[in-house]
């Protein structure tokens, strides 16, 4: 074979093969990134320091698994709610520090404040769509409605409240973990119809980690 005709061949050779990885990369589908932001509502009221320390194992675990152009806050709740951290999910030191000081059991309080949590949390979901986000909460403790009833959850009106959040938000999830299975169970009767099976995740402290992995997956991680 000449030196001609094997640089032809090999010049057919080598247009085929870029012919053939254009024409398959342009059948790859590549997803979109979204941010994500992830308002946590930890329990540090009294009837949940049991499982405390392995939420808030869990709350690091998961900001591991973001990425870092994605928002965290976590909010305390015990007789009151309030934001104890915000910021980049990647700011480990600084998440497990701000755990460690804010949600020490305090004997001067009593009560769960989860509805008046759950409504700062669908608040700042609200707020941060409109900052381009895609908004969703994580509720990790034992959902025990304690204290001042007008701070407890309503769960006859939990589901319409979604809903509404849903509606003006789109693409919008929910995961609740820690709390015993009865108590998940009413979850997925109560939020179920409203936010499907992809975007309601449930976990008791034996499946937790199967749990996060359907959140991210939920989120698009």
């Amino acid at each position: 074979m000449s030196n001609t005709l094997k640089i032809i061949l090999f010049g057919i050779f080598a247009l085929c093969f870029i012919c053939a990885a254009i024409f398959g990369l342009s059948k790859i589908k590549v997803d979109e990134f979204h941010k994500a932001s992830i308002i946590m509502i930890v329990d540090s009221s009294a009837s949940n320091q049991k499982t405390l320390p392995a939420q808030k194992r869990a709350i690091q675990q998961l900001c591991s698994m973001l990425d870092p152009e994605d928002n965290i806050k976590i909010l305390r709740v015990s007789e009151d709610s309030y934001i104890i951290y915000e910021g980049s999910p990647q700011a480990g030191s600084k998440i497990r520090k701000s755990m460690e000081e804010y949600t020490k059991f305090s004997a001067k309080e009593y009560g769960t404040a989860y509805g008046l949590s759950l409504k700062k949390a669908f608040n700042h979901s609200l707020t941060m769509k409109t900052e381009g986000y895609i908004p969703a909460v994580v509720v990790l403790g034992d959902l025990e409605n304690e204290g001042d009833i007008s701070k407890q959850i309503n769960w006859e009106t939990l589901p319409d409240d979604v809903a509404q959040i849903k509606n003006e938000i789109g693409d919008f999830t929910m995961m609740f973990l820690f709390a015993a299975p009865d108590k998940l169970d009413m979850v997925k009767e109560k939020l179920s119809p409203v936010l499907g099976e992809n975007h309601l995740i449930i976990g008791t402290e034996i499946t937790a980690d199967k749990a996060l992995r359907r959140f991210l997956s939920a989120i698009g991680r």
